[in-house]
C-alpha cells in the first residue's frame, strides 16, 4: 500500500508560522493597492435623455464627497482641472469638508468652475470634523448612531465663499436658473443621513412649465428618492454613498451607507428601481462614487474616486 508522509506533528509550528506570513503579506499588498486606488481620480460619463424635444445637449458636472484637507495637493489639482471640460452647470451633493483648514483649498480648486452655474447642498462631514471609527460598523444594520460630538467644520465659511461667486443652495429650498437658454427648476435637501432633510419645505409637484426638474440630495435615503420622484422631477442627483468604496471585484458595493440598495451604490440608474423612462412617479437618478473618503480610511478597492460629466440629451 502507497503510504503518503504529511510529516511530523512536530512540525506544525512552522506550518502555522508560514501561513501567517503569508497571510500578513497578502493584508500589507492589499492595504498598498487599497491606498493607491484611492488616488486613481477618474472621469466618468453619462447620458440622461431628460430635455425637451430639440433642445441642445447640456454638460453637467457632478461632484461628491470630495473629503479635502489642505495637504491633498494631488486632489485639489485634478480638480482644479476638470473646468477645462467647460461643463453648462456643476452641482455638488455635499462632503466638501474634512479639516478645519479646508475651505480655502476648496474654494481654491473651485475656483473656474465658479464661474459655471452652479448647484450645492451640504453632508454630514461639512459640518463634524471626521472621527476615527471601526470600518465594520459600515457593514452592520444602522444603528443610527450619527458623530454630532465631533467639532464642527467651518461649513458658514464655505457657504458664503460658494454663494458671493453666484452659486445656489438647495439646503431644504427650492431655486431656479436659467442655464445656456434652458430653465431649471431646482429642489434639494439638507443631509437625510443627519435626518436634517425637511422635505415638507420642498414637496409638492415639479414647476410643469420648466424644461427641467433636478432634485440634489447629499445622501440617497428612500424617503427622499421617493419623494422627488413622486413630485416630477426628471432626476435627482446625489452622493454619500461612496460607491460603497471597498467593493468585490465582479461583485460590487457590500454597503451605501443608507437604505438604498447595492446595486444602485453608484452610476446611473431608474427611481423606483423597477420603473421605465416616462413612467409616472419615477425619475432618473445618478448616485456619485466621490471623490474622497475620509481621512482616516483612504482606501478603495475595486471603485475608484471619481467626477460625472453628465451628457442631457432630449427625451
Amino acid at each position: 500500500m502507497r503510504t503518503v508522509d504529511t510529516g511530523s506533528a512536530g512540525d506544525w509550528p512552522g506550518r502555522l508560522l508560514a501561513a501567517l506570513g503569508a497571510g500578513a503579506a497578502a493584508g500589507v499588498a492589499l492595504t498598498a493597492y487599497a491606498a493607491w486606488e484611492a488616488r486613481q481620480y477618474t472621469l466618468r460619463h453619462a447620458t440622461v435623455p431628460v430635455l425637451p424635444d430639440g433642445a441642445d445637449p447640456l454638460r453637467v458636472l457632478h461632484l461628491s464627497d470630495l473629503h479635502v484637507t489642505p495637504a491633498q495637493r494631488r486632489k485639489l489639482d485634478w480638480l482644479r482641472g476638470l473646468a477645462d471640460l467647460d461643463p453648462d452647470l456643476v452641482i455638488t451633493t455635499g462632503d466638501f469638508l474634512a479639516h478645519e483648514e479646508a475651505v480655502e483649498p476648496v474654494l481654491g480648486a473651485y475656483d473656474e468652475l465658479l464661474e459655471r452655474p452652479g448647484v450645492f447642498v451640504f453632508g454630514s462631514n461639512d459640518y463634524f470634523a471626521p472621527q476615527l471609527k471601526n470600518p465594520l460598523r459600515y457593514l452592520m444594520p444602522d444603528d443610527g448612531r450619527r458623530s454630532i460630538d465631533a467639532p464642527p467644520l467651518p461649513w458658514p465659511d464655505l457657504q458664503a465663499g460658494l454663494a458671493k461667486r453666484g452659486w445656489r443652495e438647495l439646503t431644504n429650498a427650492r431655486d431656479e436658473l436659467m442655464v445656456a437658454g434652458l430653465r431649471i427648476a431646482f429642489a434639494g435637501v439638507d443631509d437625510p443621513h443627519l435626518g436634517y432633510d425637511r422635505l415638507d419645505l420642498v414637496a409638492g409637484p415639479a414647476d410643469p412649465s420648466a424644461d427641467l426638474r433636478l432634485a440634489v440630495t447629499h445622501a440617497p435615503y428612500l424617503r427622499v428618492l421617493d419623494q422627488f420622484a413622486a413630485d416630477g422631477y426628471d432626476a435627482i442627483i446625489a452622493g454619500h454613498t461612496h460607491g460603497g468604496q471597498v467593493c468585490l471585484p465582479f461583485a460590487g458595493a457590500l454597503t451605501t451607507n443608507c437604505d438604498l440598495d447595492n446595486a444602485r451604490a453608484k452610476g446611473l440608474h431608474r427611481h423606483p428601481a423597477d420603473s421605465g423612462a416616462g413612467d409616472p412617479g419615477s425619475a432618473w437618478l445618478h448616485v456619485s462614487a466621490g471623490v474622497g473618503t475620509s481621512p482616516y480610511a483612504r482606501i478603495r478597492v475595486a471603485c475608484r474616486p471619481e467626477a460625472t460629466l453628465l451628457t442631457l440629451t432630449p427625451r
